[in-house]
């Protein structure tokens, strides 16, 4: 199995019964080490959607915001049978985030306790204010990637963050996470395939 320990760093905590990354995953290739689509242009987003090619990208286009976020990736690498996730690890499926959700007391306090602390306007943080409830009690750290949608627009970096599942929700749709700058609860639904959110990874 390939694994480029540069790419992946195993910085974990245990939440539960589960063990998560505490970063967004920041891969360029598959397990099997063929290399993951680099889609930079809308041009190249859009026609890799159009293929059901799996694509990667960071916010921006811009390496710093990845050093910090990771990677956004299209749903068609999140179930690419060459495996997205590095070897001992795997997308979680719905019902894990759901098993976590529950672990930290609820979808409706769950958020606070997975965010990570400060406000970007106070200097202590990357959350816009009031970055409701955080408290990252769970160590779970997680940061406000934003996304970029169908058709290669970005948005919503310091606002929100959403993570793919492994489940769809139909042929065209998958489900995923997401949380938010102004709320302290889990958001949760199912978005286009087509879309591009950041990736946590739960062991084996």
């Amino acid at each position: 199995d390939f694994t480029n320990k540069s790419e992946v760093e195993m910085e974990s905590v245990k939440i539960g019964n589960q063990i998560w990354m505490t970063k967004n995953l920041d891969v360029n290739h598959y397990r099997n080490g063929d290399p993951i689509r680099h889609a930079q242009t809308t041009d190249e987003w859009e026609d890799a959607n159009n293929k059901r090619e799996g694509a990667c990208c960071y916010y921006n286009n811009d390496p710093a915001k990845g050093a910090i976020y990771g990677k956004l990736y299209n749903w068609y690498a999140v179930n690419d049978p060459r495996g997205l996730a590095p070897n001992g690890w795997h997308i979680p499926t719905n019902a894990e985030w759901i098993i976590l959700e529950n672990c930290l007391g609820s979808s409706s306090v769950a958020g606070g306790k997975m965010k990570s602390t400060g406000t970007k306007e106070g200097g202590d943080g990357l959350w816009r204010r009031p970055n409701e409830g955080a408290t990252n009690e769970s160590g779970f750290s997680a940061l406000p990637g934003g996304s970029r949608d169908y058709y290669g627009s970005f948005s919503s970096i310091e606002y929100l963050c959403s993570w793919w599942s492994a489940t769809e929700s139909t042929e065209t749709y998958a489900f995923f996470e997401t949380l938010h700058y102004f709320y302290n609860f889990v958001g949760r639904g199912g978005s286009e395939k087509e879309y591009g959110f950041s990736v946590r990874c739960v062991t084996d």
